[in-house]
């Protein structure tokens, strides 16, 4: 950062000032001094349309009340920004609140404790509290109302200073002893706080100022320091929070009066005298980092500084010194850059804790936005940008070494805020510089040099180079010049004089230490070629663009220049020049900014203070008035941004902050050219040469058809396209012609057209419009013309307009005009982003067959899930294989079957298989089930689903799922029986061959099926359960003899039902129909089964012990044990709807699973009770 004195404002009648302070939300100056002076000033504010803006613009008063109410002499005063009210306090303890009204200031509250003198006074952050201290122990805490919060006497206490916790839970009081007690906002005392910076300080100290950030602006850093107390010994510690006990100390050596942060906590300003030469006192506010770090020290005239504030915007200081105000303005270091048309600029933010960067695109108007942690410079160079900052935890691992751990990364940006390369490092990048092939970061000890290497945009000759070296087998090469960089570490062995200040170019690299030693390397060697002796230490470095000067800035402020050889200016004109003046003798003061020219060694730009000069050969130009800072000095202009202005709202950069400024050499061409004429002003440009002010002279030649002066200004230009121009612009013979070339060289487009038009010369119009891309003139050209229009013309300006509309996703209008250009391939993609599926199927039916378009659109049927417009797609080009892929994909397997057997494709099976067991892997079964059912793989789907019947059946708990499981595995199989007999018919009608193939598949068929169960006797599960069922439902409603009948036929499907569960409802049947002999044998059967543990068995035994010792085991009518398993005539037999057997021939036989059931009984059933078909 620079500092300088810009203003003073005297107070009248030599009355000493006490205190100031400034509103940093409406920018009013509070200051009160002896005989109860209090005054209110306010700087004027510039308006959005002024000329000059920031520092440079004019600050002449605005406001200069006089507030009368105090008749001591005013000692504190402090604002509340966010209530705009201002509280003063005087020597006699009188305290007033005042308010603003109307633009003027007025008292609001009085208050008198007539016991005491208030000693300090302070809000809190959100302006909703003030606490006032008094030099007798006591504390008030107030409510901006005026309200009294709590008070407390701090008995045997003098109470000196108070502050506020930015969440407003502690507060700090300091001692007039020196010492800090923290109190909760309560008033409860907490604890005393250590003080660090005082060890081994001897005799009384008295505390100078104790100033706790608010954390308003954001933070330079996580964790960062932001809590200050500063003694009157010179004496300060920084900490993070009150009971940091590792502050930040530093020793100031002066006697301080005051401190305070700026808006951001980024600088910390301290102001007091120091002691020099000869013990002369003088008046010195000195600047520091959070950290520690000495920035400037400002000295200040007068012998009394009595205090010091903060502007708003960080950008100004107040200093109030005996009957004065002194104005200083800071210059600060924002952390910026300029690269490739792109601001990139760092602000912080309250509610995050990184940094935010903005990559400012000034020539489009777009922002690009980064967020980085401990972000500590931005460098900048050509079109690429590096940041520099602390490297977080969550580094590479093979960035950690068992060496060291690299605590720093320097990230390589384009000018769009895109990262591209990075490196760690493990020393403090705190001073970076980098060229177009080298970045070069330095710590105070060491710097580290790395090579990096972009991909960059291929010329057509370096493409052809890299093809033929490709076919020289030297592709290796090629890829390892992309991508290769370079990383060289140099260290000092000596750390006594630290390094302070670097700068490079392409070939040589300076670094600065702080005894004023400059050491001068080559590049990329690292060579050290010379060293140069300074007065004083250097803050800032330039080489010019030839690397033969370099720019110095002090920490003064002063600039000077050396000479690295011998110096003679190239010029791109006629020749050497030799340079005038003597550069070691060159001196300016006040100096915070310089940028060189970068196609002109002789040429530079300086900031000094607030004005902008402009050196050539050393010889200055008029200065302009401006506070900006340079951001590029190419082709005789400068340009500037008002980093000021856009860092009071950094997340909406305005054009307006950017000034271009023309030098007077460019400025006085264009007057000679515009009022004397081309031929004096080619004398002019001949003595002072450049090849904008060339380019400006051609332009001008042009503009009047001078054509030869015009070509010789493109050759001293070196302007091959110009030259080309001038030559055709001598082939043509009509003046009308050559008048509208030029103007539509000068990109005066509609003058140019006219004038063709004027000729009768449509197709020239037509043919600057494309040219233009201007397609829609295109149009109303060729609809304009009396004559036909070219067809195909039309057709691409159709096609053109409708581009233009889908480029912006206006598919609506697309349309239109791609109907018109006969475009089907663009037609097929606004019908798709317009979901107008119908007008896609109408475009499929009038695409010819086979044509190209027709793929496309059947994959945009099918990513909609439209499988039949998409498979009539690809058929419509002879591609089966798509159609079928895309009912796999979609699920259609039927569809996929009955396309595979009509283009006799072998795949669809294997394709079948595998996603079958896809779904199978997933325990997805019943969706593999219906994916077999829909593809007539009915075998297939019945053996998944009998086992799913079977693992439900396990389960013993819900037997009538079990039983439509079986029902619809059994369904499937009788699927497969109808398929086959069809096959088999549609075969038979053919030719014999074909009965042979048809024999054949069935022969293999029969072979294939391993499981003859599923096959032959499909409905055995669905009979079991069905009786099972049926045998418990007659129990409980009492059909106790059909019951038992039932559950004895149950016998038959021991291998379906477990028999336990089989011979239990038949011991509970037989019991409840008093059949005991019957009940007797199942339970001998129960007894036997050797599924059955021990107690289990024991518990039958039991149960049956005690049934036949009441009743005798025999049954009440003849049963015949055996009889219902004497022949399968009989278990064919048995009706469904009761159980009993069939003893007639006629019945009726359900037409699906072939089980009978007597007329009488289903005749009450409208479907078959096993299969549940629909009864005719």
């Amino acid at each position: 950062m620079f500092i300088y004195l810009s203003k003073k404002i005297a107070i009248p009648n030599n009355i000493h000032l006490k205190c100031v302070s400034w509103n940093k939300d409406q920018g009013f100056i509070a200051c009160g001094g002896d005989d109860g002076l209090l005054r209110v000033l306010k700087l004027e504010t510039q308006t959005d349309d002024a000329k000059l803006k920031g520092l440079a613009a004019p600050s002449n008063l605005s406001m200069n009340q006089t507030l009368e109410g105090h008749s001591g002499a005013v000692q504190v005063v402090t604002w509340n920004e966010q209530h705009e009210k201002l509280t003063t306090s005087d020597q006699n303890g009188l305290i007033i609140v005042w308010m603003l009204y109307r633009g003027a200031w007025y008292e609001e509250m009085i208050n008198n404790r007539n016991k005491s003198v208030v000693r300090s006074m302070s809000w809190n952050a959100d302006g909703q509290k003030i606490c006032i201290v008094y030099e007798d122990g006591a504390v008030i805490v107030g409510s901006v109302d005026g309200n009294r919060i709590w008070g407390k006497e701090l008995k045997g206490s003098q109470l000196a200073h108070v502050a506020w916790s930015p969440d407003s839970k502690i507060l700090l009081f300091g001692m007039a002893n020196g010492e800090v007690h923290i109190y909760d906002n309560q008033g409860n005392f907490i604890m005393k706080m250590t003080i660090s910076c005082l060890a081994n300080v001897t005799g009384a100290v008295s505390i100078a100022g104790i100033h706790w950030y608010a954390g308003s602006g954001g933070y330079v850093e996580p964790d960062c320091p932001c809590l200050a107390i500063c003694f009157d010994n010179g004496r300060c510690q920084i900490m993070r929070y009150e009971s940091d006990e590792n502050p930040v100390c530093i020793d100031t050596l002066m006697n301080v009066v005051s401190i305070q942060w700026n808006h951001c906590g980024s600088v910390l300003a301290v102001a007091g005298s120091l002691r020099g030469a000869m013990e002369k006192e003088f008046n010195v506010v000195q600047f520091y980092t959070p950290f520690g770090e000495h920035l400037r020290t400002l000295k200040v005239p007068g012998k009394q500084m009595s205090g010091v504030a903060w502007e708003g915007g960080g950008l100004r200081i107040a200093l109030a010194v005996e009957s004065f105000i002194y104005f200083a303005n800071i210059r600060p270091d924002y952390k910026w850059g300029y690269c490739c048309s792109t601001v990139v600029y760092a602000y912080t933010k309250p509610e995050r804790q990184e940094y935010c960067v903005v990559f400012w695109d000034t020539k489009n108007n777009e922002k690009f936005v980064k967020y980085v942690k401990s972000l500590m410079s931005i460098t900048t160079s050509g079109d690429f940008c590096i940041l520099a900052s602390k490297a977080d935890d969550t580094q590479p691992q093979n960035n950690v070494t068992p060496f060291c751990v690299f605590q720093y990364v320097l990230i390589l940006f384009n000018s769009i805020g895109t990262p591209l390369d990075s490196k760690y490092i493990d020393i403090d990048p705190m001073f970076v510089t980098m060229t177009k092939t080298h970045v070069i970061a330095a710590s105070k000890e060491a710097f580290y040099m790395w090579q990096y290497r972009v991909a960059k945009k291929l010329t057509a000759l370096e493409i052809n180079q890299v093809t033929r070296t490709k076919k020289e087998g030297r592709e290796r090469w090629i890829i390892v010049i992309l991508t290769l960089c370079m990383c060289t570490f140099v260290l000092f062995q000596a750390t006594r004089d630290p390094i302070c200040c670097i700068t490079a170019t392409d070939k040589t690299l300076i670094v600065g230490r702080e005894s004023g030693t400059l050491h001068r390397y080559s590049l990329p060697n690292v060579v050290l070629v010379q060293k140069y002796t300074l007065n004083n230490r250097a803050h800032y470095l330039s080489l010019n663009c030839n690397s033969s000067r370099l720019a110095i800035i002090d920490i003064a402020g002063i600039m000077t220049l050396l000479d690295l050889e011998v110096h003679t200016s190239t010029d791109n004109g006629t020749g050497n020049q030799p340079s005038t003046g003597d550069p070691s003798k060159f001196e300016r003061k006040d100096v915070w900014d310089m940028k060189w020219a970068n196609d002109n060694p002789d040429l530079f730009a300086m900031m000094e203070k607030t004005r902008m000069y402009v050196f050539r050969n050393l010889d200055p130009e008029e200065p302009i008035q401006t506070s900006g800072y340079i951001c590029n000095f190419e082709d005789l202009e400068i340009k500037s941004v008002l980093l000021d202005e856009i860092m009071k709202d950094p997340e909406r950069p305005n054009k307006d902050n950017l000034i271009n400024f023309e030098i007077r050499s460019l400025r006085d061409s264009r007057a000679l050219i515009e009022k004397v004429g081309i031929e004096e002003a080619s004398q002019f440009i001949e003595d002072n040469p450049h090849p904008r002010l060339w380019r400006l002279l051609a332009e001008a030649a042009l503009q009047k058809l001078d054509l030869k002066m015009a070509e010789q200004a493109f050759v001293r230009c070196k302007d091959y396209q110009g030259i080309e121009f001038v030559k055709r612009l001598g082939n043509l013979q009509s003046e009308p012609m050559k008048q509208a070339e030029v103007a539509a060289y000068f990109s005066r487009f509609e003058e140019a057209e006219r004038m063709y038009l004027d000729m009768d010369r449509r197709d020239l119009a037509i043919s600057l419009r494309i040219k233009l891309g201007d397609w829609f003139k295109v149009l109303a050209l060729l609809k304009s013309g009396s004559g036909d229009s070219d067809d195909a013309l039309l057709e691409q300006a159709n096609n053109a307009i409708g581009d233009y509309y889908a480029d912006r996703q206006k598919w609506v209008s697309a349309v239109q005009y791609y109907i018109k250009g006969r475009n089907q391939e663009r037609l097929a993609e606004c019908y798709y982003m317009l979901e107008d599926y119908d007008g896609l199927e109408r475009l499929t039916a009038a695409l010819a067959e086979n044509h190209k378009l027709l793929p496309e659109i059947g994959q945009m049927f099918a990513t909609v899930g439209m499988c039949e417009q998409a498979v009539n797609a690809y058929l419509k080009c002879n591609q089966p294989k798509a159609a079928v892929d895309t009912c796999v994909h979609l699920n259609q397997w039927n569809k996929a079957v009955e396309l595979a057997r009509t283009h006799n494709m072998k795949e669809i099976k294997s394709l079948l298989s595998k996603y079958a067991s896809h779904l199978l892997e997933k325990n997805k079964t019943l969706e593999a089930v219906e994916l077999y059912r829909k593809a007539h793989h009915f075998l297939d789907a019945a053996k998944l689903m009998f086992k799913i019947a079977d693992e439900e059946a396990k389960k013993r708990t819900r037997p009538l799922r079990v039983k439509k499981l079986y029902v619809l595995a059994a369904h499937l199989v009788e699927n497969y029986h109808n398929q086959v007999k069809t096959s088999q018919q549609s075969k038979g009608k053919g030719k014999k061959t074909e009965a042979t193939h048809a024999l054949a598949s069935l022969l293999e068929e029969d072979a294939t099926s391993a499981d003859n169960r599923i096959v032959d006797n499909a409905w055995r599960g669905a009979e079991a359960y069905h009786f099972f069922l049926l045998a418990q439902r007659q129990l409980y409603d009492g059909y106790l003899e059909n019951a038992m009948r039932t559950a004895l036929h149950l016998r038959e499907y021991e291998d379906v039902i477990p028999p336990v569960d089989i011979y239990s409802l038949l011991a509970v049947c037989s019991a409840a129909n008093r059949a005991f002999g019957t009940c007797s044998q199942a339970f001998i059967k129960l007894e036997s089964l050797e599924s059955l543990d021990p107690e289990q068995r024991q518990a039958y035994e039991d149960l049956a012990l005690e049934i036949f010792t009441k009743h005798s085991p025999k049954d009440s009518r003849m049963i015949e044990w055996n009889a219902s398993s004497e022949g399968t005539e009989e278990r064919f037999r048995t009706c469904i709807v009761t159980g009993l057997p069939v003893q007639e021939y006629s019945c009726w036989i359900c037409s699906v699973c072939k089980h009978c059931a007597h007329d009488q009984e289903i005749s009450k059933y409208n479907c078959c009770p096993l299969c549940h078909t629909p009864i005719p």
